[in-house]
């Protein structure tokens, strides 16, 4: 059984980041391994570890700077989370969603979700950014949803819909700024696993089939959760590698996924920017 956080630990969570900022952020941005530049061109920043909050998880990922930076990023109120927390760090499905939960319970109406994934879709290739469309949660699947446990009536209702999870009018923003800026931006379906290790050519081929075109080992019960919630979501993937499909490629490192994390995040700053100016 999973651990379950009561209302009461993330308003308490919430009510220690709120303490400590002025402004009221319309927007909460989590950043992917590789990803973390966006968050050092806020202005008026405050950061606040993650470690210094009451009851929340750490960061134990290289790459993941494990804090939060709220100001202002192209003239709006943001909250970043830089570096995010995953189930494969030993920690359970409520612990990793607390960010979201606690960006809720300070009134923020907007997610916007990074991650580096692997392009299973034949026509990715590393470097590419990737438009998520939709999800499979393959994790929640098999019974690891965030969802589980006491529904928090407050936040939102016992069997939410998920038909549109990332948000259509999001998603054409995305893409306009994507055009405006001459980026070549995929679409497609993201597919979560729990990781920490990459998948086996099968697994790969598998995914396939089931119609992932990218995969990785996050996002998706952010998503969730955001969506319970009633929070408006925005997904981006970087792709970092072209999945090893027939297992006779150079085998994947998480070192690799950092340095393409160079060439991807001038393209994931420039679409999270314009469509933040739009909000």
């Amino acid at each position: 059984m999973q651990n379950f956080i009561p209302l009461a630990q993330i308003d308490e969570t919430a009510q220690a980041i709120k303490s400590r900022i002025s402004i009221q952020p319309i927007a909460g941005i989590i950043l992917g391994s590789g990803l973390n530049h966006l968050a050092d061109s806020v202005q008026n920043a405050v950061y606040i570890p993650f470690g210094e909050l009451p009851h929340f998880p750490v960061s134990t990922v290289q790459g993941h700077s494990g804090r939060f930076v709220i100001g202002e990023l192209e003239g709006k109120p943001v909250l970043i989370m830089q570096g995010r927390i995953h189930c494969y760090e030993g920690y359970s499905m409520s612990q990793t969603t607390l960010p979201v939960r606690v960006m809720q319970r300070l009134g923020i109406p907007t997610l916007m979700l990074t991650n580096a994934a692997g392009g299973i879709h034949p026509d990715f290739a590393a470097g590419d950014a990737m438009l998520i469309t939709d999800q499979i949660n393959l994790v929640g699947m098999v019974g690891l949803n965030p969802l589980i446990g006491p529904n928090l009536d407050e936040i939102g209702v016992r069997f939410p819909d998920m038909s549109q999870i990332y948000d259509r009018a999001y998603c054409d923003l995305a893409r306009k700024v994507a055009k405006e800026n001459g980026i070549k931006l995929q679409e497609g379906v993201y597919v979560g696993l729990s990781g920490p290790a990459f998948e086996t050519p099968a697994e790969l081929r598998f995914l396939r089939m089931i119609g992932a075109d990218a995969v990785g080992m996050s996002t998706v019960a952010e998503a969730l959760v955001a969506r319970h919630g009633n929070m408006r979501v925005l997904g981006i993937s970087g792709v970092s590698n072209k999945a090893n499909m027939d297992g006779l490629a150079a085998p994947a490192t998480h070192e690799e996924v950092m340095d393409v994390g160079k060439i991807l995040t001038p393209k994931i700053e420039t679409i999270l920017r314009g469509v933040l100016r739009a909000l």
